[in-house]
Formats: structure tokens, C-alpha cells, sequence
């Protein structure tokens, strides 16, 4: 299409995608969720080849309009990106609880990632897998630009409340305040603090990181209940202990990792949960 015969379509398309929006806000409660679904004008895509023009819309109404011309185009992408991700990735990964451990977490990215690119201001992803045992290295850091290994694998601290198994895997997984859990699913990395603990009676200090949970209904509740990273002495290279459901880690790690992180990377925590695998709202956004 020819840059007069698109712009002369542009005003057709705003005038359906705001119609769209204007009814789904009516139908959609507002303020709960961070999930996928997502408004159309919260997808950030790139415009057409010659529709420069559209920027004085903006971000928002070009993703719209480009979500409109090729509704599914996003959702490839996202594949797309997933799939040289694992192929990048896998292979230095030495252990997983699933098959679909690494795909979750890296589809989770992505399309969090094309939904709200302004939170996304750092490459980065701290993942864990909880579904292997507290004395097996589970934790990594990937950027996700570069398809590298920034660190890992390391040693990772679960919730007391998750009540690991014989083996040492978490087998119990909440969003409740109190329940001194484990929340499954994606965050972002906030801000940086100076984090105070205690074990074993004694208190300690080190470096935390504040978290967001964005998987609704899972791990929304991460920042009220005061779950973050940070670092602990009892996490060591050979084993975790039990936190209050943070992803704890090393206190050395945590002094040079979580700066990293912090404002603008990601975090995902996964286990082989099926009623968390199969509503998670990012990894559903993928899946459907």
C-alpha cells in the first residue's frame, strides 16, 4: 500500500481500535491486572515500512493501528524470539524440572516485554526453577539481547511456607500474605535497598531488590507482602535454606547481581505446577 491510500485508511482503523478500547475499558475492570489481555494499544510494535507519519500519533495509537492491520504478526514475533532464545540458551543450562521451563519463562519475557517495553529497561531475566532440589544449582541470569549467560547456575533460596519434599523441592506454591510461600511466575525488578534480615536469632544485611509480581492472581500481591531479592547466609554454594518466600541468594552474588537487575530487568520464577502453568497470564498470552 502506497503512503497516500495508507494514510487514507489510517482514520478508519483509529476510529475501530478506539471503538475497541472505549468498550473493552467499559467491560474490563482497570486496575487489577498487568496481564497480557491486554489492551491493543499497550503492545508496542513497529510501525509499517513508509509510515513514518505515524509517529505524531504516538506510541500507543501506532501499535493500535499495527496490531489492527496484522492482529496475529505480534504473537509470531514473540515465537519467533522464544525459539532463537532456547537455541541459544538450552545448552548451557545444565539441569530443568520440565520441558517447558526455559519456553515459559522465555515466552513470559517477550510478550510482558511487547506489552509494557517502558518497564523493560534493562535485557535482563533472573530465572529460577523450583522444581528441582534446594541442594541443586537452580538459578540463572540471562540477557536476553545478547543470548548470553550473565550467571549461573547458583544456589536459590524457596519460601519455609512451600514446604519442600524428602528431595528438597518446593511442592507448594501461594500469592497469601503470611503464608511465608514462594510466588510462581514473572516480576519486574524494582528498586534497590538496603535489605535487614535475621536467622538463627541473629540479624544480617545485605543488598534487596523490590519486586512487582505481574502474573495476577499468582504473585500480585509480591511487593505488599515484602517479597524480594536479596542475599543470605543460608544460601552457600552447595546449599539453600528457607526464606520467607524471596529468591534469596549468596550475599556476594547478591552485592553484584541485583544492581544489575534492578529498575527495568525481569524475574521469573518457575515450578512444574500445572494450575500455575496453565493460567499464568503471560504464558497464557502465548499459548492462545
Amino acid at each position: 500500500m502506497d503512503r497516500r491510500n495508507y494514510m487514507k485508511v489510517v482514520p478508519t482503523i483509529l476510529a475501530a481500535v478506539s471503538g475497541a478500547v472505549y468498550f473493552g475499558a467499559k467491560a474490563v475492570p482497570a486496575p487489577a491486572s498487568s496481564g497480557p489481555v491486554l489492551s491493543a494499544v499497550a503492545v508496542i510494535a513497529t510501525p509499517p515500512a513508509g509510515s513514518a507519519s505515524l509517529a505524531i500519533l504516538g506510541p500507543s495509537a501506532t501499535a493500535a493501528i499495527t496490531r489492527a492491520i496484522s492482529p496475529a504478526s505480534h504473537s509470531s514475533v514473540i515465537a519467533e524470539r522464544t525459539r532463537n532464545a532456547i537455541d541459544a540458551l538450552a545448552s548451557s543450562v545444565r539441569r530443568l524440572s520440565h520441558p517447558r521451563a526455559l519456553e515459559d519463562a522465555f515466552n513470559s519475557y517477550f510478550a510482558f516485554k511487547a506489552a509494557h517495553a517502558d518497564q523493560v529497561r534493562k535485557p535482563l531475566l533472573y530465572f529460577v526453577d523450583y522444581g528441582l532440589p534446594n541442594t541443586t544449582p537452580r538459578g540463572y541470569v540471562f540477557n536476553m539481547e545478547a543470548l548470553s549467560i550473565v550467571d549461573g547456575p547458583f544456589m536459590v533460596a524457596a519460601g519455609r511456607g512451600s514446604a519442600p519434599n524428602s528431595a528438597g523441592i518446593s511442592t507448594r506454591f501461594s500469592n497469601a500474605f503470611g503464608a511465608a510461600t514462594t510466588s510462581l511466575g514473572l516480576y519486574v525488578a524494582q528498586e534497590i535497598y538496603q535489605f535487614t534480615g535475621h536467622t538463627c536469632g541473629q540479624a544480617y544485611h545485605s543488598v534487596g531488590l523490590k519486586l512487582a509480581g505481574v502474573s495476577t492472581g499468582f504473585n500480585d500481591n509480591a511487593r505488599a507482602r515484602g517479597v524480594v531479592a536479596h542475599g543470605a547466609p543460608y544460601v552457600t554454594a552447595t546449599r539453600a535454606g528457607r526464606s520467607e518466600g524471596c529468591p534469596a541468594i549468596e550475599p556476594q552474588r547478591a552485592a553484584t547481581l541485583l544492581p544489575k537487575l534492578a529498575n527495568g530487568g525481569l524475574v521469573f520464577l518457575f515450578a512444574p505446577d500445572e494450575n500455575w502453568m496453565t493460567r499464568d497470564p503471560w504464558i497464557a498470552a502465548i499459548a492462545n
